[in-house]
């Protein structure tokens, strides 16, 4: 069974089709994307949930557990590990 796409038409005019009710556009998510800095190597997901919650360094984000990070949505596991990492790196850690 093919599933029909719904053209969506986002509020900058970008039309766009997706097989999921995700309102976000493809297109107006890759206009802002960080090229560089914290963000910029996170996939769009992961980024926004770490927008809503403002955590914009790994400073900020060792103020939380790996548990409040997985509640957010949009974090995966795979997510989790390069957090870690990343968090390795500067010499932090999550908070216990």
């Amino acid at each position: 069974m093919k599933r029909t796409l719904k053209a969506t038409i986002c509020p900058n005019g970008h039309k766009f089709r997706k097989s999921s009710d995700c309102p976000v556009c493809p297109v107006c998510e890759a206009a802002r994307k960080p090229e560089d800095g914290f963000l910029s190597v996170f996939a769009a997901p992961a980024r926004r949930a770490l927008e809503r919650a403002e955590i914009r360094s790994v400073h900020d984000l060792s103020r939380y557990s790996e548990k409040e990070i997985m509640a957010l949505h949009g974090m995966g596991k795979s997510t989790l590990t390069r957090l870690q990492a990343l968090l390795a790196t500067a010499g932090l850690k999550f908070r216990e």
